[in-house]
């Protein structure tokens, strides 16, 4: 029996210093809670010959399978504003898979114990984080965002000590590298320009060879990395989602959204909103996200000062010039994103009128974000009586008048709206039911959620209670990282 894999390792070829060679911890009992099928089948892997039992064992990594090749990476990072050496403390690399395209994947285990990276951690992850990832990343996937995804999670069969006992599991994690801002920072900061040099072009082999020719690679790299991130951060806003927790680890160079701590998506319409318990002062606000895009951006423009010029300060100016077009790039998209929100055709120059006035009678009203943009493409099962508000129709008719400048029949506008407004998102109230009943070993709540969220531009009034905010009655939602 074989399930396909096909590795090809790469990150593990380079020098010692961006990694550590080792082997998961191995678990008491593990048990499969899931395994992404569809996933899987993107991956050319084939895991239907193989008991549950079987499974458990290599998504536990008490069973390697043949051509991988264990290593914990090495990164650091601005967390919350303050740098620190980090890496990975709680995760193991089990190799890079290639798919039938030749598309490479890291494959990693997250919760899999202890590493030189650890400080103080256990290395080990609970149940219910693991399957809030397993959740969102699978949304974000299906909302068209980029992202790393979940293949399974297995259960473990040990205790975790956090704020209690909790039970055990494992996250299999596939993203496209992992490599961050971070893990340039840790290599800047061991101040080798070798090595620098090596993960420079290791990045730009990996995923920009389209500028391996360049004679300014330096300064492409970053303005590539600018664009992805900012389009990242762009359709982060358009659906409301807040990473909660915007370190330099966790910017990844690909362009991916990583690491599904306290994220969790917005209700009620308001700028400043936080959702992680630990953000006690709005740093990784839904508003601030793009603020901290470009700080992150900074940061990593920090490191390859030496490359983009052997003269410093030319170089840093250089940096400097490119980072600050961040503002404007973002803007631009930011307003084209939201006139296509509202199923706006070209441009006009009250456009940006029409849009604040929206977000602010939103915010006023504590509208819900994502059915103010269902009630405008006509969606029948959003019945809020908020949207009889007259400030609202009066509005309304303001946008009608702009739809008239489409010059084009209604369907089209509708259909722009519908392929970028969600329907469905993963609403918190139902995330956290489906994590406490999988808790008690239901899976069946779990399941019907990712049925849900599978399809969030497709109207079905037969799921209306998936459509609904979170009850006021439940207090304000908090997330939590899991460490």
């Amino acid at each position: 029996m074989t399930v396909g894999w096909h590795f090809d390792n790469t990150y593990s070829k380079l020098p010692k210093s961006f990694l550590e060679n080792i082997k998961p911890v191995p678990v008491k009992d593990p048990k499969l809670v899931i395994l992404n099928k569809n996933l899987a089948e993107q991956l050319n892997l084939d895991f239907s010959k193989f008991s549950e039992i079987d499974l458990a064992k290599i998504f536990s990594g008490n069973n390697l399978p043949d051509g991988s090749e264990t290593i914990a990476q090495a990164y650091a990072g601005h967390q919350f504003g303050h740098f620190t050496m980090l890496g990975d403390g709680r995760a193991v690399m089990l190799g890079e898979h290639l798919d039938k395209d030749q598309k490479r994947y890291d494959i990693q285990f997250k919760g899999s114990g202890r590493t030189s990276f650890s400080r103080s951690g256990d290395g080990r992850a609970v149940l219910g984080p693991m399957l809030r990832e397993y959740i969102i990343s699978e949304a974000m996937h299906a909302l068209n965002i980029p992202t790393t995804r979940s293949l399974a999670v297995v259960s473990t069969g040990e205790e975790v000590i956090r704020e209690q006992m909790l039970p055990g599991a494992i996250l299999t994690r596939v993203a496209s590298s992992h490599i961050r801002v971070g893990t340039f920072q840790y290599i800047a900061a061991t101040q080798n320009p070798d090595d620098l040099k090596t993960l420079f072009n290791y990045t730009i082999e990996r995923h920009y060879p389209e500028i391996k020719q360049s004679e300014t690679k330096a300064l492409d790299l970053l303005n590539l990395l600018m664009k992805k991130q900012c389009e990242l951060v762009i359709n982060w806003m358009r659906v409301g989602f807040i990473h909660g927790v915007m370190n330099t680890d966790n910017m990844t160079v690909s362009g991916e959204t990583i690491d599904y701590g306290p994220c969790a998506f917005m209700d009620q319409y308001h700028p400043q909103t936080v959702f992680s318990s630990i953000d006690q002062h709005g740093r990784y606000s839904y508003n601030n996200q793009p603020r901290i895009t470009k700080w992150n951006l900074a940061r990593f423009a920090e490191c390859i000062i030496p490359l983009i010029d052997k003269d410093e300060q030319k170089a840093i100016s250089i940096a400097t010039e490119t980072i600050n077009n961040f503002e404007k790039l973002y803007e631009e998209k930011w307003l084209n994103m939201m006139r296509d929100k509202l199923g706006l055709f070209s441009e006009d120059k009250e456009d940006k009128n029409l849009i604040f006035e929206l977000l602010t009678w939103m915010e006023n009203n504590k509208a819900d974000f994502t059915n103010t943009f269902c009630n405008l493409m006509e969606i029948q099962s959003i019945k809020d009586p908020i949207y009889q508000n007259e400030e609202y129709l009066n509005w309304k008719t303001k946008w009608k008048k702009r739809l008239e400048k489409n010059n084009t029949d209604k369907e089209k506008y509708l259909e722009l709206m519908r392929s970028v407004n969600p329907i469905f998102i993963p609403r918190n109230h139902k995330v956290e039911e489906a994590l406490k009943d999988a808790s008690e070993g239901n899976l069946e709540t779990l399941n019907k959620l990712l049925e849900v969220i599978k399809d969030p531009y497709k109207d079905n009034n037969m799921l209306e209670e998936y459509q609904k905010p979170m009850p006021s009655k439940n207090g304000k939602y908090q997330t939590f990282c899991g460490t």
